[in-house]
C-alpha cells in the first residue's frame, strides 16, 4: 500500500485563531459598554452610533459570528484535516471562506451602528450581507465535503458528524428565515407576518444556538479534549445516540421562546414536549465528554487546559438542563422578559463556548508554534478570574429576574398592583446591574490576559508552517454494506448518505411546526378593524426598528391578570397580520408597548423621547435627540416601501400609495399641532426658528422631523381594537 506524503494548512488556522482573539476582545469591550448603559444611560448622550440599541445587536453579532464563528472555523480547519489524513480541498476556497467573514463582521460593524437592522434576533444584518453569509457557508460547505470526499482515513469520526450537521442546518436555518423583499439598498421587509414571523424567527433563534453555538463545539470537544487528556472517547455508543437523537430533537424546541403568545397553542405546546426531551441527549454529551477525563483528575488540578476544558462542558450540561426547565409554561411564566433568560444566555456563551475557545487556543498555539505556553500561571489566573466573572456575571441576573418577576405579579388586597409603576421594578435591580458589569469587566481581564500569553507565547515560538503529514491512500471499497457490518458504521464511510441523513433529521420539526402556521388560515384569525399602517405610522415604525426598540421594550401582552392589569387586553394574533417583520421582543427593560397608543399625549412622547428622566424619573432608558435635529425626515422610499408590502399581502390600493406623502404631511400637521399645546414646546419651537434665521440655515419644521413619524407609530399601537368588541370583531 503506498504511502503518500502531503502538508496539512496550518496557516488558515492561524488566520482564524487570530481574527477569534480579535474580535473576543472587541465583541467583549462592546458587551461591557453595553451592560455600563444600564448604570449610566446618558454615556454617549447624543450620538446614535453610540446608543445601547444599535450597539446592543452590535454586541450579540460579535460575539456569536466573528469570536465564536471564528473558533468554530479554526477547530474545524485544524481536525477536518487530522481527521480526515487530508490537506483541505482548496487554499483557495479556504481563504475565501476567511477573507469573505471578516468582510461580513466588518459590514456588520459598519451597518448596525448606523442603524441598517431587520431586529431579528441573531438575524439582524440587511439583506446584501445575509447574501454574503449565504455564500461564504456554502463555501466553507463545499471545501469541507469536498475534503471528506478525497480523504485518506475510511471512518468518519462523529467530530465530523456534527460538523456536517452544522453546514448543513445553519444553511437551511439561515436561508429560510431571511427571505425578505428588498425595498433599498440596506432596507427590506421580511416575507413573514406577525405570528407567523414569530415562529419562523425563533425556530431559526433557537436553533442558531443550537447549530452554531452548540454543534460544532460538541464536534470540537468529541476532538480536543480526548487530545488534551490523551484518553478516547469515553463511548463510541453513547455519542452514536448523542447525536441523532440531539440534531432530531433539537429543530423542534423553538416554540419555547414563544409560550403564552398569540402563537397557536398546539405550536406552544410542540415546542415544550421536544424541549423537555432535549435533557437526555444533551446530558448524553455532557456525560461522555466528562467521562473521557476519567483517570487523568490530577492532571486536571495542574493543567489550565482541561479546567477550561471541565468548565466549558459543565456550563453546557447546566444551560442545556435550565433551557429545557423554562420550556416548562409554570416556569416560563416567572422566567420569560426577565433577566433570568439574560443569565440563561451568558452562562451558555461564557462557559460552554468561551472556555472552550479559550482551551483550544492554549491547546493549539504552542503546538503550531513549536513552543511551550509561555506561561502556565496566567493561564491558570486567567482561568480563575474568567469563572470568577461568569458567577458575577450570572447569579446576579437570576436575582434579577425572579425579583422582576415577584414585582411584576403582585396584587395588594383591593385588587391593584403592588408595583404600579413599572419604574419601580427597574430600580430594585439595579444593584444586580452594577454586580453584573464587574462580572463581565473580570471575564474581559482574563481574555486580555490570554492576549497577553498568546503574543509571548507566539513570540518565543516559530513561524506557523504547513506540517508535514503521510498517510496510506484510501481503498476504496463496496458502497454496499459488507457481511456482519453494522449500519452505523457503513453510514460512517458514506458521507453522502449521512449527509441526507442528517439533512431529513432536521428538516422534519420546522416543515411540521412552520408550513401549517404558514398555510393555515384558521392558525391565525383575522379580525376586520386591523388595518395597515399609515404611510407616516410605517415610517416611524422603521425608526422604532432602527433605534433598536425592540431591545428593550416588548408588544405582546400575555394572557396573565397582572400584564392586563398592567398593560390592557392581552395581544391576539389577528393584530399582527401587517406586521413585517414582528416585533414582540425578548426582554423588558421598559415596560411593553403594545396598548401604548393614546395612552400619553403627543408631548409625553416628545419630551420622554427627548429627555426620558424629565418624564419618568429614575428611568434608565436614553434619550434619542437626533430624532429632532434640523434636518428634514425622507420620506424618498415610501412608495417602494407600500409596493412591497402590497406584494406581501398588506391591502395598499393604489390610491393609498399615489396619495403617500399628502397623507404623511396631513398626519404630520396634526401631530405638530397637538405638540403645541404645550408653551413649553411653542416657546422652545420659536426661539429655535429664530436662532437658525439668525444663522442663515434653512429651518425645518418640527412636522417634518424623525420625532413626528416616531410618534404617530407609538400612538397607534394597540388602538385597532377595542376590548368590549373583541368577540365580535374576530372571524
Amino acid at each position: 500500500m503506498e504511502v503518500q506524503q502531503f502538508y496539512y494548512d496550518n496557516k488558515i488556522v492561524k488566520k482564524f485563531l487570530y481574527a477569534t482573539i480579535v474580535f473576543g476582545v472587541v465583541g467583549m469591550l462592546v458587551g461591557l459598554l453595553v451592560a455600563v448603559f444600564y448604570l449610566f444611560p446618558n454615556l454617549t448622550d447624543g450620538i446614535p452610533w453610540l446608543s445601547y440599541g444599535r450597539l446592543r445587536p452590535l454586541h450579540t453579532n460579535a460575539v456569536i459570528f466573528a469570536f465564536v464563528g471564528n473558533a468554530i472555523f479554526a477547530g474545524i480547519y485544524y481536525s477536518l484535516q487530522r481527521l480526515l489524513k487530508a490537506r483541505m480541498y482548496s487554499d483557495v476556497l479556504s481563504n475565501i471562506n476567511f477573507w469573505g467573514w471578516q468582510l461580513i463582521i466588518v459590514a456588520a460593524a459598519i451597518t448596525l451602528p448606523l442603524g441598517y437592522t431587520t431586529s431579528k434576533e441573531y438575524a439582524e444584518l440587511e439583506w446584501p450581507i445575509d447574501i454574503a453569509i449565504a455564500i461564504v457557508w456554502v463555501v466553507f460547505g463545499i471545501n469541507m465535503m469536498m475534503t471528506i470526499i478525497k480523504r485518506r482515513e475510511r471512518h468518519l469520526y462523529v467530530a465530523i458528524w456534527f460538523y456536517i450537521a452544522t453546514f448543513v442546518t445553519v444553511a437551511v436555518l439561515h436561508i429560510v428565515n431571511s427571505l425578505e423583499i428588498p425595498v433599498a439598498g440596506l432596507k427590506s421587509y421580511s416575507v413573514y407576518a406577525g405570528v407567523q414571523d414569530a415562529l419562523v424567527q425563533w425556530w431559526y433563534g433557537h436553533n442558531a444556538v443550537a447549530f452554531f453555538l452548540t454543534t460544532p463545539f460538541l464536534g470540537l470537544m468529541y476532538y480536543f479534549i480526548p487530545k488534551a487528556a490523551n484518553r478516547p472517547v469515553y463511548s463510541y455508543k453513547l455519542s452514536i445516540i448523542h447525536f441523532w437523537s440531539l440534531i432530531f430533537l433539537y429543530i423542534w424546541a423553538g416554540p419555547h421562546h414563544l409560550l403564552y403568545t398569540a402563537l397557536p397553542e398546539w405550536a406552544q405546546n410542540l415546542g415544550v414536549v421536544f424541549s423537555v426531551m432535549l435533557i437526555a441527549p444533551s446530558w448524553g454529551g455532557m456525560i461522555n465528554g466528562l467521562l473521557t477525563l476519567r483517570g487523568v483528575w490530577d492532571k486536571v488540578r495542574t493543567e489550565p487546559i482541561l479546567k477550561f476544558f471541565v468548565v466549558a462542558i459543565t456550563g453546557y450540561g447546566m444551560a442545556t438542563f435550565e433551557g429545557p426547565m423554562l420550556s416548562l409554561k409554570n416556569v416560563n411564566a416567572i422566567a420569560h422578559f426577565t433577566d433570568w433568560i439574560v443569565a440563561h444566555v451568558h452562562v451558555g456563551a461564557l462557559a460552554w463556548n468561551g472556555f472552550m475557545t479559550f482551551g483550544m487556543i492554549y491547546w493549539l498555539i504552542p503546538r503550531m508554534t513549536k513552543t511551550n505556553l509561555y506561561s502556565i500561571k496566567l493561564a491558570n489566573f486567567h482561568f480563575w478570574v474568567g469563572t470568577l466573572g461568569i458567577i458575577l456575571y450570572a447569579l446576579p441576573l437570576y436575582v434579577a429576574g425572579f425579583t422582576q418577576a415577584q414585582m411584576w405579579k403582585q396584587f395588594n388586597p383591593d385588587g391593584s398592583l403592588v408595583y404600579g409603576n413599572f419604574l419601580e421594578t427597574v430600580t430594585a435591580i439595579m444593584p444586580m446591574y452594577a454586580m453584573r458589569a464587574i462580572g463581565g469587566t473580570l471575564y474581559l481581564t482574563g481574555m486580555l490576559v490570554l492576549v497577553y500569553n498568546i503574543i509571548m507565547t507566539v513570540r518565543q515560538g516559530q513561524s506557523v508552517e504547513d506540517e508535514l503529514a503521510e498517510a496510506p491512500e484510501l481503498q476504496r471499497i463496496a458502497a454496499r454494506r459488507l457481511k456482519g457490518e453494522k449500519f452505523h458504521t457503513w453510514l460512517e464511510r458514506k458521507p453522502v448518505q449521512l449527509t441526507i441523513l442528517a439533512t431529513i433529521a432536521i428538516l422534519i420539526g420546522g416543515i411540521i411546526q412552520i408550513i401549517p402556521t404558514l398555510v393555515v388560515k384558521s392558525n391565525i384569525p383575522t379580525i376586520s378593524s386591523v388595518k395597515p399602517y399609515t404611510p407616516l405610522e410605517l415610517e416611524g415604525r422603521d425608526l422604532y426598528i432602527r433605534e433598536g426598540c425592540v431591545g428593550c421594550h416588548s408588544q405582546m401582552v400575555r394572557p396573565f391578570r397582572s400584564e392586563v392589569e398592567r398593560y390592557g387586553e392581552y395581544s391576539k394574533s389577528g393584530e399582527y397580520v401587517y406586521d413585517h417583520p414582528f416585533l414582540w421582543g425578548s426582554k423588558r427593560t421598559g415596560p411593553d408597548l403594545f396598548r401604548v397608543g393614546g395612552k400619553y399625549s403627543d408631548n409625553w412622547h416628545f419630551n420622554h423621547m427627548w429627555d426620558p428622566q424629565s418624564t419618568s424619573s429614575g428611568s434608565i432608558m436614553p434619550g434619542y435627540k437626533w430624532l429632532f435635529e434640523n434636518k428634514p425626515m425622507d420620506y424618498a422610499n415610501i412608495e417602494e416601501k407600500m409596493k412591497a408590502m402590497v406584494t406581501l399581502g398588506v391591502p395598499y390600493s393604489e390610491q393609498d400609495i399615489a396619495n403617500a406623502k399628502q397623507s404623511i404631511a396631513k398626519q404630520s400637521e396634526m401631530i405638530e399641532k397637538n405638540l403645541t399645546n404645550d408653551p413649553d414646546f411653542v416657546k422652545s419651537y420659536e426661539e429655535s426658528k429664530k436662532n437658525a434665521q439668525a444663522r442663515g440655515e434653512r429651518f425645518i419644521p418640527m412636522k417634518d422631523r424623525e420625532i413626528v413619524a416616531l410618534i404617530a407609530y407609538l400612538q397607534r399601537l394597540g388602538t385597532d381594537i377595542k376590548v368590549k368588541d373583541v368577540a365580535q370583531l374576530q372571524k
